[in-house]
């Protein structure tokens, strides 16, 4: 038990943690500070050019003919988990700062490295894992700043700012756009080096985890967030996990899915992307604001990873053993 628990904090988790350690003991200050902050945007850009480079159209093209599946899938990321955001982001007691965190949490695409991840293992219908996770994720670089303006204020003004829609465009939507045009000539060279795209992925979460919580620190972060803070945003996430899969579970009974296409609704339903929250919360809100706002999301990025990993291993088990058949709807 304790193993497998510890198999699932990967060297990037660990990395997560220690970046947030480094943040808090030596925060970037000065014109190191404006130098990170230059390096963390190099490294955004660079993300969604190489995510939209392995982006396929086929993929595409053949995840329209599941459209039912995919529509819950999007009804679940982009509807239940932004009511659920709003209505935990105003329990009493939670500091606003964090409340904002919340409700952004909620507004996020699905993970797509994961989600597909989980579903192979409970042996789900990967193809159509793929398909819901890449949808999400590219109507979230638009739909999650439409949400953003919507549902919230950022920094006391009326929403998403000129500044950040420029943001968005220039380091979220054009490179990724620019990537998917290019990758007839690069796609080949993206699927050869998928390392790369690990590490761009993984450096540039890193920098700017460590720019936004180094600037939230010099700005007082952990003297406005006290242990009791956490302790109650642990409690939150938890909550909004176990809602999320139960509902994404009853869902799947009620449009009486296969087993495996029931797993892809609840795995990638109940996913929030670190990935594409991290660089999205740099575009959206001010420098000093960003730290505070990761919070929720970093903290039910790694609940999210166990609890589920956990619930794969159970669904690969229970899974019916080649050739023996299946019930043609039975959710999971």
């Amino acid at each position: 038990m304790f193993q497998r628990l510890f198999s699932i904090f990967e060297p990037f988790v660990l990395a997560l943690l220690g970046t947030v350690l480094l943040a808090t003991v030596l925060p970037a200050r000065g014109g190191f500070a404006v130098f990170a902050g230059y390096l963390a945007d190099t490294g955004i850009v660079l993300l969604f050019f190489l995510h939209g480079a392995k982006l396929s159209r086929d993929a595409i093209w053949q995840g329209m003919r599941n459209w039912p599946l995919h529509l819950a899938v999007l009804a679940a990321t982009f509807v239940l988990f932004p009511l659920l955001g709003l209505a935990l982001s105003h329990l009493p007691g939670v500091d606003p700062s964090l409340a904002t965190g919340i409700l952004f949490l909620t507004l996020l695409p699905s993970t797509v490295q994961s989600s597909i991840a989980f579903t192979a293992i409970a042996r789900g219908n990967v193809a159509a894992a793929i398909c819901s996770a890449s949808f999400s994720n590219l109507i979230g670089i638009v739909l999650t700043p439409a949400l953003v303006a919507l549902l919230m204020r950022v920094d006391g003004g009326g929403g998403v700012s000129l500044a950040s829609v420029e943001g968005i465009v220039l380091q979220l939507l054009a490179p990724f756009v620019a990537g998917h045009l290019l990758r007839p000539w690069i796609g080949a060279f993206v699927a050869r080096h998928k390392s790369l795209l690990g590490i761009v992925d993984r450096g540039s979460i890193l920098l700017v985890v460590y720019t936004a919580f180094g600037a939230a620190v010099v700005e007082g972060l952990w003297s406005r967030v006290s242990p009791g803070d956490l302790g109650r945003l642990m409690l939150i996430c938890l909550l909004l996990l176990g809602v999320i899969l139960t509902a994404t579970f009853l869902t799947a009974r009620a449009m009486r899915l296969s087993r495996e296409d029931a797993i892809v609704l609840q795995f990638c339903g109940s996913k929030k992307s670190l990935a594409s929250g991290v660089p999205m919360a740099g575009v959206l809100f001010p420098a000093a604001q960003v730290g505070v706002v990761l919070l929720p999301v970093m903290l039910f990025h790694q609940i999210q990873l166990i609890a589920c990993a956990m619930l794969a291993r159970h669904y690969g088990a229970q899974a019916p053993v080649e050739g023996e058949g299946a019930p043609e709807s039975a959710g999971v």
